[in-house]
């Protein structure tokens, strides 16, 4: 449980700071198409006697270059790019996994084995959660401007090409972090909604980049130990407290909230009719 709280705490945080620029540029496809596009790396991986991580990290950047590679070679728009980059690559990963004999490991990376981290496995993810994170941090304020404005960025002399390609590779790193967590699957949630659940309660990037990593790690406690008094698989309940806590955002937020929306349009509408 010690070593499942700590694997939990770094691939919550990690996650959680990425997600940040990923809901501001609009990137949670690409999320969700590296996460899934991993698979048949870590399959291979688990062929040949390597670490997950490392057939993970490879499928990583090589489903980011390949989906460069279709965008900016051809008439192909990049939703329709990743869209065919990661269903191939995943639909690989499944072909690999239906006709690999043992597939007690291979369903643990799908569906994520946090109980089942290693000491080896949790210094893996506690290292590359590291550089991940020290990276945005030294580049934080050229990855801002990128996200808010591509155009002023490139003309104060940013690579904006660069600066992408950066985002990208972290995000194959952040994918082989969380693997261990919550698998291939369920990564994607980690990358998206803690995010989004901060954007909701501030507009201010500098307190997204504090609200969502605390809210993931209390999260990430709480689905936890959730599944062990539950008894449940705690990649699940780790993605569902995130869910549940972003629903509550949405609906009670002072100012983005439905709830709140709401009340002050009837509030309009009566000062209106007052007049």
């Amino acid at each position: 449980m010690q070593t499942a709280l700590a694997s939990t705490l770094v691939a919550s945080v990690t996650c959680a700071v990425l997600s940040c620029w990923l809901v501001l540029i609009g990137w949670s496809l690409m999320g969700d198409a590296v996460s899934h596009a991993v698979l048949p790396g870590v399959v291979l991986a688990y062929v040949v006697g390597a670490p997950f991580a490392l057939g993970a990290l490879v499928f990583g950047v090589l489903a980011v270059v390949l989906i460069g590679v279709v965008r900016d070679t051809g008439r192909v728009k990049e939703d329709a790019s990743i869209g065919i980059v990661f269903t191939t690559l995943f639909a690989l990963g499944l072909v690999l996994v239906s006709v690999t004999p043992s597939q007690t490991d291979l369903t643990h990376i799908i569906f994520g084995n946090l109980l089942g981290v290693s000491p080896a496995d949790l210094v893996q993810i506690v290292v590359l959660g590291a550089v991940v994170l020290v990276v945005l941090l030294l580049k934080r304020r050229d990855l801002v401007l990128y996200a808010f404005d591509r155009v002023h960025a490139h003309a104060i002399g940013l690579d904006v090409r660069l600066l992408s390609a950066l985002l990208l590779g972290l995000l194959a790193l952040t994918c082989v972090v969380a693997l261990q967590a919550v698998g291939v699957v369920l990564v994607v949630a980690m990358l998206i909604i803690p995010g989004a659940t901060a954007h909701l309660l501030t507009e201010r990037f500098t307190r997204m980049l504090v609200l969502a990593p605390a809210l993931a790690a209390a999260c990430g406690v709480l689905g936890l130990y959730l599944s062990y008094h539950l008894d449940t698989t705690p990649g699940p309940m780790v993605v569902l407290a995130q869910g549940a806590v972003f629903a509550v955002v949405y609906l009670a937020s002072p100012r983005n909230g439905l709830v709140g929306r709401r009340l002050a349009a009837v509030r309009r509408r009566r000062r209106l009719a007052a007049v």
